[in-house]
């Protein structure tokens, strides 16, 4: 009778890893943006209602929106400027640009959809317009690259796999494992793929690709000595990302 549970129990597990597998398979669809190959189990629309649905809740958890008019109406004025210039504009994203009231977190981050934030801590430690089009020109690349809806479904797969595995044997923290090591090699690649696309969206607009060297020196300065190994972080050293940004600008160019 325990014989007989166990083989249930395997036969369950090794479905719900096939349904995982075949679920991700016929999730699979090439970003027509970037032209990468990519899985994605949610629509446009869906990734709108998300970005809505969470856009006041991270204001609120860097201390709401920035006061400044002049400082948010600049802010609008370049992200929009990178918008109507680039490709961007053809996507059916709602972007919309907030300049958040933290002074202590360095920060920018997207969205799903086209909610995109910069803290006050960031704005205040950029040196011109351009820097601000390359932090803004990064964060559009995030949502055009449908980063956050690729990791959601990754992270659907692995959730599912490891439900399987766990039902099957004692083998989901193992599967867990390397789900995560998937997602952590796979979000240096999303910051490296944005960098490269916001050196496309400034060119277009007729900002200088170059003063995104500068941004990344920023980053460098604000991480301090002591900032995390590569190989422990979900972002490439600033370093390495200057070096793939010069062959950017070189790429895009020479066009």
């Amino acid at each position: 009778m325990r014989g007989t549970k166990l083989k249930l129990r395997l036969l369950i597990g090794l479905a719900i890893v096939a349904f995982a597998f075949i679920k991700r398979c016929n999730s699979k669809e090439v970003n027509p943006y970037t032209g990468r190959m990519q899985t994605i189990n949610m629509t446009s629309e869906q990734e709108i209602a998300i970005g809505i649905d969470n856009r006041d809740q991270m204001a609120q958890q860097h201390g709401g929106l920035h006061p400044n008019n002049t400082y948010q109406a600049l802010v609008d004025e370049v992200g929009n400027k990178l918008i109507n210039n680039s490709m961007a504009k053809e996507t059916p994203y709602n972007y919309e640009f907030h300049l958040l009231a933290d002074e202590k977190t360095i920060n920018a981050f997207a969205l799903p959809g086209g909610q995109i934030f910069i803290t006050y801590a960031l704005f205040s430690k950029l040196e011109n317009e351009d820097q601000l089009a390359g932090v803004l020109g990064h964060e559009i690349g995030h949502v055009l690259g449908r980063h956050s809806a690729e990791r959601i479904a990754e992270s659907d797969f692995w959730q599912t796999v490891t439900t399987g595995a766990s039902v099957g044997a004692d083998m989901g923290g193992l599967v867990g494992n390397i789900g995560q090591q998937t997602l952590l090699r796979n979000g240096r690649g999303d910051e490296l793929e944005s960098d490269d696309l916001g050196v496309r969206f400034m060119i277009a607009s007729g900002y200088n690709p170059q003063e995104m060297i500068g941004v990344m020196e920023i980053l460098k300065e604000a991480a301090g000595p002591d900032r995390i190994p590569e190989f422990q972080s979900t972002h490439p050293d600033p370093d390495n990302r200057i070096e793939k940004i010069k062959a950017s600008i070189k790429k895009y160019k020479n066009k």
